[in-house]
């Protein structure tokens, strides 16, 4: 059986999207936002915690955890605390490029490692204070700023996609996909 250890709706969909049979189980961890550690490096360390907290309960199962974070001059920018973080991070976002990195952790039975990172960048439009209200007042999940790119109505805010838009989403499936069938 595979096991997804992550809340994560846009990940849930994407595989479901994929036709994969997944289950869902979550064992908290705290999320790392050191602006010290390479993105991949940063993202697979919050991954692996993800899917180690849950694979040791499970050692029989493929259990897959992964992490998404958006860097813009080499610093990481996590979760907005509340709508007015979320409007900060759209203004400085506002016409500029950011990479977006997502790292995989799969955790195979017997203790095998599979993981992986991918990175995207994502050009957003210059955006005044009004349009970045009008695209918050457009979405329903606070989520980490790089979400925003991909969400409902994304053309108000987004110029461009360079690389795998699922992985702006949260999980470069095609890739994920690639890996299991190792």
């Amino acid at each position: 059986m595979l096991i997804l250890a992550s809340q994560s709706p846009r990940r849930r969909d994407l595989l479901m999207r994929e036709g994969v049979a997944f289950e869902v189980v979550v064992r908290p961890t705290d999320e790392v936002c050191d602006a010290s550690m390479e993105p991949e490096a940063l993202c697979a360390l919050n991954a692996s915690a993800k899917a180690e907290a849950v694979a040791a309960e499970y050692p029989d199962h493929v259990v897959i955890g992964a992490d998404t974070l958006v860097f813009i001059d080499g610093m990481p920018l996590c979760k907005p605390e509340d709508m007015d973080d979320a409007r900060r991070m759209l203004r400085t976002l506002s016409g500029r490029t950011h990479c977006v990195c997502t790292a995989v952790a799969v955790c195979m039975p017997g203790g095998e490692r599979r993981d992986f990172a991918e990175k995207s960048y994502v050009t957003f439009l210059e955006m005044s204070d009004a349009d970045i209200d009008r695209y918050l007042s457009t979405v329903h999940v606070l989520d980490k700023a790089g979400a925003y790119a991909m969400q409902e109505h994304s053309e108000l805010i987004v110029s461009s996609v360079e690389g795998d838009v699922d992985n702006v989403i949260g999980l470069p499936v095609t890739r994920l996909l690639e890996v299991l069938g190792q």
